[in-house]
């Protein structure tokens, strides 16, 4: 132990007789506020410190943990150090009497207490409360990024953002949770994390003082007070009431994909669809299950997956009764009663009860599709549409137990299920009508409610269902551009006139399993099956007669409708049916 004594004291005698005007004569004629750390980068102000930090570079760290074995070059760092293992809090604010092993961690926190930012940017003016947020924050005017990743060359402008990019490529996580110990890469993330174990929320509104775990939470909180929208778009002239969310906009005039990946290249117009992106490579599932430790790709997943343990919904409808798991979802619901509507579309007027349907809504006019496939790069205005086109590039098939019926989405197997126990799970809350099918429930509440979702782009008629809309689109577009080699026939569409084609060659290559009769077409296979299978998928919304075949239903609907759309050139008279059209027609011509 006196060796090792002896050794220390000697290096500290090292240290004293360190001549740092001799080894660093740059120091002598130092003017500058700030000196900077060729070795490190970092910043420091005084003359003294700079012999101290620079002397941390050039010699040996006498002084070890007994702990845990860290070395340090300096005595007072091995005393403030072995704090952390005795949990030792010296310091201690007067305010709220928080304690602090380290007086710089004091420091900090009385400025959060004070709100006092001393330190201001003499480019623009914004202030900080420590001198370190100001010094990285000039680099964002400068554009300096003194710091780059050793593996893929990205640069950045601190050296703590540098070391959190490299976990990206070591999947290192140093910081772990005292409680349940979940580790994360950030410590940013660790501190976000505690706040679930202690239900601290630091982050108050200054209107309503209602409380947030974290400050974007709080952020969007603001905008429900104030439905103010200071930036509007140069292009098109629509507002919006924050600015990343106006920036995120402008791409969809610009076309610009700002984020790209680092290991293929591909680029994205939003930032956080290039992080889910991200996964794809690293297969990194960064939400766990504080339940079962299940791990989630994202972060919807996880909060799905979440309810699956809880079973709970604690809020119910005091109307109605029915329960759900969110209090949003209950105050959503509670204007299905109410009949409240309150986002209105600024172009056709419009209204809407849900924000989300009215965002949804806007989209039909802007043309707007956010939401694009990794793999094929086709877009999307809905999120649901973009997971069940996904599904076409994974080839996963499910498969009916019953009847070995296939099907590309889990949903429609599900959805197909009902047709053999003819179980009905959705029942309307005005006229307790039951439904086996979720979607055929909400088409039914139309019924009451007078929606009509689909409206045509050239005459602004509104339909409650899109196969009102698409019927009706025929009235505009008479336009057949594909024609047959042999008998001239005209379609509208390239698949009708290739299905058409078979009928001169002869060709059937779908054939029943059951029966061997084939067929032309696999849709006239598929509707053969059900004679044998008795299976009725087409359901009407009002009456729930159900049909074999999809055209009949559109016929059967007409009745309830009373809409006749076929007419007669000659003398007007309308009728349901095109058949009956034609034999109105042979009046006329006798």
């Amino acid at each position: 132990m006196e060796a090792s004594g002896e050794s220390s004291e000697k290096k500290l005698m090292d240290v004293k007789a360190f001549n740092v005007s001799t080894n660093f004569p740059d120091l002598a004629s130092m003017d500058t506020e700030f000196f900077t750390s060729e070795d490190c980068g970092k910043a420091i102000s005084q003359k003294n410190n700079v012999s101290v930090h620079l002397c941390a570079h050039t010699i040996e760290k006498p002084f070890s943990c007994s702990i845990c074995k860290k070395h340090y070059s300096q005595k007072r760092y091995l005393t403030n150090h072995y704090r952390i293992h005795a949990n030792e809090k010296s310091y201690s604010c007067d305010i709220c009497n928080k304690q602090f092993s380290r007086k710089y961690g004091l420091n900090k926190h009385l400025h959060t207490n004070t709100n006092e930012k001393p330190y201001s940017c003499e480019v623009c003016s914004k202030k900080f409360s420590l001198v370190d947020h100001l010094k990285s924050h000039y680099k964002t005017h400068t554009n300096e990024k003194p710091y780059s990743c050793d593996v893929c060359n990205k640069q950045y402008t601190t050296k703590t953002n540098l070391n959190a990019h490299c976990r990206t490529h070591t999947s290192e996580k140093p910081f772990a949770c005292i409680v349940c110990n979940k580790q994360f890469s950030q410590k940013s993330d660790l501190m976000k994390h505690y706040r679930k174990h202690t239900d601290e929320k630091p982050y108050s509104c200054d209107i309503c003082n209602k409380h947030f775990s974290q400050k974007s939470g709080l952020n969007r909180h603001y905008h429900t007070h104030a439905d103010e929208k200071p930036y509007s778009c140069d292009v098109c002239n629509k507002q919006f009431s924050r600015k990343f969310v106006l920036n995120r906009h402008y791409h969809t005039h610009t076309d610009k994909k700002p984020y790209s990946c680092d290991v293929c290249n591909k680029q994205f117009s939003r930032k956080y669809v290039l992080n889910k992106h991200f996964h794809s490579h690293t297969d990194k599932k960064p939400y766990s299950c504080d339940v079962c430790n299940k791990q989630f790709s994202q972060k919807y997943d996880l909060n799905k997956h979440f309810h699956s343990h809880t079973n709970g919904k604690p809020y119910s409808c005091e109307v109605c009764n029915k329960e759900f798991s969110q209090k949003s979802k209950l105050n959503t619901h509670y204007k299905i009663h109410t009949n409240e509507k309150p986002y209105s579309c600024d172009l056709c007027n419009k209204k809407f009860s849900q924000k989300g349907n009215f965002v949804m809504h806007y989209r039909v006019h802007t043309n707007e599709k956010p939401y694009s496939c990794d793999v094929c790069n086709k877009q999307f205005s809905r999120k649901f549409v973009l997971i069940k086109h996904f599904r076409t590039h994974t080839d996963k098939k499910y498969v009916c137990k019953m009847c070995s019926k296939e099907f590309a989405q889990k949903d429609l197997l599900n959805a197909h299920y009902k047709t053999h126990i003819d179980e009905k799970l959705y029942s309307c809350c005005v006229c307790n009508k039951q439904f086996s099918q979720k979607n055929d429930l909400m088409k039914h509440c139309r019924v009451h409610t007078d929606d009509k979702p689909y409206s045509c782009g050239t005459c602004n008629k509104q339909f409650s269902q899109k196969r009102g809309l698409n019927r009706h689109y025929g009235i505009h577009a008479d336009k057949k551009l594909y024609s047959c080699d042999v008998c001239n026939k005209e379609f509208s569409q390239k698949g009708n006139l290739n299905s058409h084609y078979k009928i001169h060659t002869n060709e059937k290559p779908y054939s029943c399993d059951i029966c061997n009769k084939k067929f032309s077409q696999k849709g006239d296979l598929i509707r053969h099956y059900r004679v044998h299978t008795d299976e009725k998928p087409h359901s009407c919304d009002i009456c729930n007669k159900r049909f074999s075949r999809k055209f009949i239903l559109n016929r059967h609907f007409l009745t309830h409708t009373n809409e006749k759309p076929f007419s007669c050139d000659l003398c007007s008279k309308k009728f349901y049916r095109k058949y009956n059209l034609n034999i109105h027609y042979k009046t006329h011509t006798n």
